[in-house]
């Protein structure tokens, strides 16, 4: 898979284009699947010509989006940030020589190149896959929480964006210092971690990063958004009206996350997991570059998910469209006059539900994870009761 140290000191020793060629023509030698027809490579590389050019548009659009207009800067926005620079990057940094090898039908940056793609792409697909978990466990908190959200606190989210960073880090340097190894994987167009290698170390390290960097953060999400519409169905049960809309809403949102999670990650782990324990051969070259173009399209899928079915961030697009300046006393100067109990004992399942006297010209919240409120305020308008549930369980 990886060229001996021996072998590169030989090399240099050569001329410069000698070298390349010989560390290219042992990368495609020693792969251990064959290659595509060119036919195949083309198809390849237009997927990810497409996947690296909206990809990139779309996180670039949320990136901009989130530094013209100052109401989308909140701290569980910040998360969604995270995971758009993440999936950013990749578009950067991966997808572009990819693209090329594709054309080209082999890998064209050498063996050091091979390594730094495969430990890049691997950083940053598991930084944005620890940001889903930690975004869905921070709205989580925020709507079982016994108080109000502070929009203006990032402590607790900043740590969670270097957790992301840090976590993953532990997981995608071990390769580099010889617990597995990067190399080329598929066709030799792309490089990854080497699933081939049947070795107690390789095994021991591919099962660990399964677990930690793929099963965990998929139990994570289930659990927080589940309880997260559990609780919103026992809000239903007292405000019928609007909270039946509001769980739908959610509803559709926790489906589609899971769904797309599945759908873009589980194929690549299975078929890590079968090129790793099933018989040489089993993972065709077909099989093994499908899964590998699904997990990259996440950086395409996730903006439009977790962005644009946001409220806020839709109608600041909106807003960006037709070239309007943000408004100001926007979503941040919601405030409560007074808040007292909804009725004496009344509770259900664990939930105190309370009435808030809302301001006459106040808007929704934005922190609420729930129901995103619109990017600015209305016309003043008669003060409005609200009703609130906090968990307790």
């Amino acid at each position: 898979m990886i060229v001996s140290n021996l072998s590169v000191i030989s090399c240099r020793r050569a001329s410069g284009a000698l070298c390349l060629s010989a560390v290219e023509g042992h990368l495609e030698a020693s792969s251990p699947y064959s290659t595509l027809s060119p036919t195949g490579h083309l198809l390849v590389a237009m997927s990810l010509g497409f996947i690296g050019t909206f990809g990139f548009l779309n996180n670039l659009l949320v990136l901009v989006l989130f530094c013209r207009y100052k109401v989308l800067r909140s701290p569980i926005n910040f998360l969604l940030v995270n995971i758009c620079l993440s999936d950013l990057l990749v578009c950067v940094l991966g997808t572009p020589f990819s693209f090329a090898a594709s054309t080209q039908g082999r890998w064209l940056i050498g063996e050091s190149g091979c390594v730094w793609y495969g430990f890049a792409n691997s950083l940053l697909g598991i930084v944005s896959l620890i940001s889903l978990a930690v975004l869905s466990y921070e709205r989580y908190c925020t709507m079982m929480g016994s108080t109000e959200a502070d929009a203006t606190n990032y402590k607790k989210v900043a740590c969670g964006v270097v957790m992301s960073w840090v976590y993953s880090l532990i997981w995608t340097l071990p390769p580099l210092f010889g617990w597995s190894r990067y190399g080329p994987e598929g066709p030799g167009t792309t490089c990854s971690v080497d699933w081939t290698t049947k070795t107690a170390n390789n095994i021991s390290y591919i099962i660990c990063l399964f677990i930690f960097c793929l099963i965990i953060p998929f139990l994570v999400i289930l659990f927080c958004y589940g309880k997260l519409l559990h609780a919103i169905k026992q809000v239903s049960s007292v405000n019928t009206t609007m909270s039946r809309k509001r769980e739908h809403r959610v509803l559709l949102m926790v489906i589609t996350m899971v769904i797309f999670y599945l759908l873009c990650w589980l194929p690549y782990g299975i078929m890590a997991l079968l090129a790793t324990f099933g018989a040489p051969g089993l993972v065709t070259v077909e099989a093994s570059i499908v899964p590998s173009i699904l997990a990259k399209s996440s950086t395409v899928i996730n903006p439009i998910i977790y962005i644009f079915m946001n409220k806020q961030f839709y109608r600041c697009f909106r807003a960006l469209l037709s070239c309007d300046k943000p408004q100001r006393g926007s979503s941040m100067k919601s405030s409560s006059k007074a808040t007292k109990p909804f009725r004496p004992g009344r509770r259900t399942d664990n939930f105190t539900f309370v009435v808030a006297s809302v301001d006459p010209t106040a808007v929704p919240n934005e922190t609420n994870p729930a129901e995103d409120g619109p990017l600015s305020t209305d016309n003043a308008r008669p003060a409005v009761v609200s009703l609130v549930a906090h968990y307790n369980g």
